[in-house]
């Protein structure tokens, strides 16, 4: 039987789900997959309009549609670390008020720069080698780590301004019902190889999910992932581990992404050998756009190979 592939997406309102559905295949797939593709769109329980047909999502950082975004390869007019940092900094410092980075201690915020700006130029060198990294590369365990204070306080402060489905998520009683919307597009599919993809919010709902049900999956892909920050999985329902079902599973990130504050998996979900920790380049404006993640050769060339019959 042929392979389909389930989106979950992540925070915040969304376009009407045929065309999100249709922009995830192209950012992934490079054209429209029609019955070969299901969106687990959970939007409705929070949003009683979608948004308008190609009015940018605010989550997405980019200000361009789908089709005019550029290659990852092209990084003209990228923004510049400084200008990164400078720019998250004080996003952060206007969402807390007078205290900034809630109360911290200037010498918390001061690792936070060093941790961004070191975040910025070695997501930048990454970018400008000249051959990927291997599929499966190891990626070390901390990779220049910003401080536990600093760390919580970026994380409390994007919950509350830009992620507060992740909050309605464990703390707001939504929970359920957006599981279930995961549960129902997943019963719908009937055979053949299943690849689960999950952005944001989204990954932390399709893993409970896998993880309750056992589903057989060939591939779950998770991208701008904060499964690896220890502040979400404490609030998951069981410890964590890769869903028993799961044969394989990727998890890419960019290292300027402050959603994924922790980049590998693998140290704490368990067995080890099945996921696969990769860094790649999101050039949207915040680092955590789906468009910019999905079209990734990384990301993208493992699902391929599957609908190829290859993999």
């Amino acid at each position: 039987m042929h392979p389909t592939v389930v989106y979950v997406h992540g925070n915040g309102n969304k376009v009407r789900p045929e065309l999100l559905k249709s922009q995830w295949d192209t950012a992934l797939f490079g054209r429209d997959m029609a019955g070969a593709s299901r969106m687990a769109y959970w939007a409705p329980l929070r949003y009683p309009e979608p948004l308008p047909d190609f009015r940018p999502d605010p989550l997405e950082g980019r200000t361009a549609p789908f089709e005019e975004l550029p290659a990852a390869a092209d990084r003209a007019g990228a923004e510049p670390p400084e200008d990164f940092v400078a720019r998250t900094l004080g996003e952060a410092r206007l969402e807390a008020g007078e205290i900034a980075l809630e109360g911290r201690a200037e010498a918390d915020e001061s690792a936070l720069v060093d941790w961004l700006r070191n975040m910025t130029y070695l997501a930048d060198t990454m970018a400008g080698a000249e051959e990927p990294e291997e599929p499966g590369a190891e990626l070390p365990l901390e990779t220049l780590p910003l401080p536990r204070s600093g760390r919580t306080a970026v994380f409390r402060l994007l919950v509350r301004h830009a992620f507060k489905d992740v909050h309605a998520y464990f703390f707001g009683g939504a929970g359920p019902a957006m599981r279930e919307v995961v549960k129902e597009t997943l019963a719908d599919v009937d055979g053949g190889p299943l690849v689960v993809v999950g952005h944001s919010l989204g990954t932390i709902i399709a893993y409970e999910v896998l993880r309750e049900q056992q589903r057989e999956v060939e591939l779950l892909v998770t991208v701008g992932s904060p499964l690896a920050i220890t502040e979400v999985q404490d609030h998951l329902a069981r410890p964590p581990a890769v869903p028993a079902g799961v044969a394989a599973w990727h998890n890419a990130s960019d290292l300027r992404d402050l959603v994924a504050l922790d980049h590998t998996l693998r140290p704490e979900y368990t067995p080890q050998e099945r996921i696969t920790d990769l860094l790649v380049t999101n050039d949207s404006s915040n680092h955590h756009g789906i468009s910019a993640y999905l079209s990734q050769h990384e990301v993208r060339a493992p699902v391929q190979r599957i609908f190829d019959g290859t993999g």
